[in-house]
């Protein structure tokens, strides 16, 4: 599995908290996670300086999973890397989007809504309840995933009904949220995950590192459909009977 881990690297080198909490970056130690939990995986890491973010259209043509970590610099990803993206998630690469990249241009174009929640910093306790446990993204999770504080992310969230939805969070400050959700995009699995923090150490956690192992064997698919669905063919009669 070719895995690719893009964050835009900004909290890292601006905020000495962060750096503290992720010396090599988010994207470091979420690529760190994978190298350890998925077998035979290659993974490489991509941010938002670099040219083309990183996103070239040959990056992208050898990456099977790509995970997507932003927050303050959604506006610098250029349409024309999200169009990148969005065409190799139709074709059936698969997509894992982590916390604040709810807002990202990626997320919001597949999901055709505006993708606001309410949130609150405030050293909330959250617990991550399955609510779907016989799916694979679950499997070996602890229920509930308690993180001690965390930042709050909490209902309307403006998505469209996930296809599947494997995780609820609770706060305790009363809210819910629909805290890991998985959509179908095209030939493509998408998969939406909100903890992940840049000032708390979430993914040093042992279950929340599962989680993302688990989605990045969901969201792979190492064949995917011959239909064609890039082009609308013109198909005479008896076309699908041909030699």
């Amino acid at each position: 599995m070719r895995i690719t881990v893009w964050n835009e690297y900004v909290h890292e080198r601006h905020n000495p908290a962060v750096a503290e909490i992720y010396p090599d970056g988010i994207h470091g130690a979420v690529a760190g996670l994978l190298g350890e939990g998925v077998a035979n995986a290659q993974v490489q890491t991509a941010t938002l300086d670099a040219p083309e973010h990183g996103l070239t259209a040959d990056v992208l043509d050898n990456t099977d999973v790509l995970f997507w970590w932003a927050h303050l610099a959604h506006h610098k990803v250029t349409d024309e890397v999200v169009e990148r993206v969005h065409q190799r998630v139709m074709q059936g690469m698969g997509l894992v989007v982590m916390h604040s990249a709810h807002l990202s241009k990626i997320f919001c174009k597949l999901m055709g809504t505006t993708c606001n929640l309410r949130w609150r910093e405030a050293d909330d306790r959250e617990l991550v309840w399955t609510v779907n446990p016989g799916h694979p993204i679950a499997a070996g999770v602890a229920q509930p995933i308690e993180l001690a504080t965390h930042e709050m992310y909490g209902e309307y969230f403006d998505i469209p009904a996930p296809d599947e939805l494997v995780f609820i969070s609770s706060y305790s400050g009363g809210e819910v949220f629909r805290s890991g959700c998985c959509f179908f995009r095209g030939k493509g699995r998408v998969f939406y995950f909100s903890p992940g923090h840049e000032t708390y150490p979430v993914f040093a956690d042992a279950n929340i590192k599962q989680v993302l192992c688990n989605a990045a064997r969901w969201v792979y698919q190492p064949q995917t459909s011959s239909i064609v669905t890039d082009t609308s063919p013109e198909s005479p009669t008896g076309w699908f009977q041909a030699d």
